[in-house]
């Protein structure tokens, strides 16, 4: 829902910020871009086998499904422009010793495919903060027009760099196009640096997770998240069954089309230019259908897309085909990418991206493989019709788990929890903590209190709680008494911190059910097992706190 106010699609290049990361983005795409037609092309020359030319985008996207969730969780807990930065780093140094290789001519299909793999894991390492730090840049009303004009100004370069780039490598050779891509890096790590200098990273209220638990913390988040996980299980089918076009455009280009060098990089050019009209044109469709509604027919076209480039023996039509592509893969990817910023806090919002990267890439890499097999045992115009079937039941899918409807959700953090005084001298790795709160609820009202007590149980093990029971007493039938565990005090500090708005609210209306003339009583203890301590089974951290309405329990 809108609040009111008409926002253009390039208000966020009013921010110096998001304006010079952008720019510094659009020149490394360009690199990015001339390097991919130089790796595919040349895997052309290397090999007649279609499933290893197809293996080419299967090496570039597996890493991303195999180490973002890590990098989300590094995203999370430490400086984002760093993150960025090293992984920039990185992939410069890679695309140096694949532009030596290449020059000296010591290149192999597979020593490129492990070039390939190297970059996917700078791409894998590096997205997930670049992603995150969109909504620390603009305003939460801005996060939809800072996606679409990331995707906008990717893939306007892409409707020219494939172009260039096979001009580049049909006049001076794949090694030419690595070294253009050498050079795009370091526009961007410029500006990384200079980012950094000018706007510090605040002081953190708590050390900084460890990252196996900072991993598992995201995963629980976005598993107990039905809005986050049905865009995941959407993005997978779709990475899944559209990524056959990219994958074996080469061959397509150069076994229907009977195309070189140069044609690959104009059919590469037009999948770019339908990617900036869908880009641009994402937000008119979005006043006037479900986000639903535009992901399944996002999915339709494709399958277009796919059938057109199967039949066709003319580059221009082929070329029409991909426009329809292209637009109708950002489109979706744009729609997709909102849906999980927008359904996220900030505290897990890099793991859930991550998550969201993973369920994509890890489609796009199974399916470049498989589908690349496929057009090796059956044929390439087979493969693409079968790809086009599994397109629209894809999209079908959306009748049985659709995105859930756009919602105006305050993902703020709430902010109002105080630390209680405590008796004992406890240090942040003391636990585990149990915590108990008790209610008084009329027994008329019970039904309700369980189903709000659903979604609370839901909102606690997200932030990180465990052993969640609700017990009921058997003396008094009005007595409840919440009950729940934590690992350490600050795991319970940070399990407070994680708290927002929209969570604070489930907590309000069960706290108005709470009746008597005391709030709900609070009690928080450390969890003792008296076979390996001498102390007490159970000491108490405070006395029972009786928590204010306006606090956190």
């Amino acid at each position: 829902m809108s609040d009111g106010r008409d926002y253009s699609p390039f208000t966020p290049f009013r921010y110096p910020v998001f304006r010079a990361l952008w720019i510094a983005n659009i020149v490394s795409s360009f690199g990015w871009l001339v390097q991919g037609v130089g790796a595919a092309w040349l895997m052309t020359t290397l090999t007649d086998s279609a499933d290893e030319v197809a293996l080419v985008q299967t090496a570039i996207t597996l890493p991303v499904m195999l180490f973002s969730l890590l990098s989300g969780a590094i995203a999370d807990n430490f400086d984002r422009r760093w993150v960025m930065l090293c992984a920039q780093l990185g992939m410069l140094l890679v695309s140096l010793a694949l532009m030596v290789c290449a020059y000296i001519g010591v290149i192999t299909p597979w020593l490129l495919l492990s070039f390939s793999f190297l970059l996917g894991c700078g791409v894998a390492f590096n997205n997930p903060s670049w992603q995150a730090s969109v909504g620390d840049i603009v305003p939460k009303n801005e996060v939809a027009s800072a996606v679409l004009l990331n995707g906008a100004g990717f893939n306007v370069i892409r409707s020219v760099a494939p172009a260039i780039g096979g001009v580049i490598v049909a006049a001076a050779g794949a090694a030419a196009a690595f070294a253009v891509n050498v050079f795009s890096y370091l526009g961007l790590i410029g500006v990384l640096r200079w980012w950094r200098r000018r706007e510090p990273m605040p002081a953190r209220l708590q050390p900084p997770e460890q990252l196996w638990p900072a991993m598992t913390a995201g995963v629980r988040y976005v598993a107990l998240s039905p809005r986050i996980s049905r865009v995941l299980l959407r993005g997978f089918a779709f990475g899944f069954t559209c990524i056959i076009v990219l994958a074996l455009l080469p061959i397509i280009t150069r076994d229907l089309v009977h195309g070189d060098a140069v044609v690959f990089g104009a059919l590469l050019g037009a999948y770019g230019i339908g990617a900036v009209a869908g880009a641009f044109g994402a937000r008119r469709m979005a006043a006037r259908m479900s986000r639903e509604s535009m992901v399944r027919w996002m999915f339709a076209a494709f399958a277009l897309c796919a059938l057109i480039a199967a039949y066709s023996r003319s580059a221009w039509l082929t070329a029409l085909a991909m426009i329809v592509g292209g637009a109708a893969w950002v489109v979706c990817l744009s729609q997709l990418n909102t849906a999980v910023q927008l359904s996220t806090p900030r505290w897990v919002v890099g793991r859930a991206l991550a998550l969201y990267q993973m369920s994509i890439f890890g489609g796009m890499a199974v399916g470049s493989w498989m589908w690349g097999v496929a057009a090796e045992q059956f044929g390439v115009e087979t493969a693409l019709l079968a790809a086009a079937v599994a397109m629209l039941l894809s999209g079908a899918l959306g009748l049985l788990l659709p995105l859930l409807p756009n919602a105006e959700m305050n993902l703020d953090p709430l902010n109002r929890w105080q630390q209680p005084d405590v008796a004992l001298d406890i240090e942040p790795r003391t636990g585990p903590v149990a915590v108990s709160i008790t209610y008084r609820i009329d027994p008329a009202d019970a039904e309700a209190f369980q189903a709000l007590m659903l979604q609370r149980r839901s909102i606690r093990r997200r932030n990180g709680a465990t052993q969640w029971t609700l017990l009921r007493d058997l003396a008094d039938p009005q007595l409840w008494f919440e009950r729940f565990e934590v690992p350490t005090w600050v795991d319970y500090v940070r399990f407070h911190g994680r708290t927002t708005h929209q969570d604070a609210s489930i907590g309000g209306r069960i706290r108005a059910m709470h009746i008597g003339d005391e709030p709900p009583l609070v009690t928080r203890a450390l969890i003792r097992d008296p076979a390996r301590s001498r102390v007490h089974p159970v000491q108490r951290v405070a006395d029972p706190v009786q928590a204010q309405p306006s606090q956190q329990q």
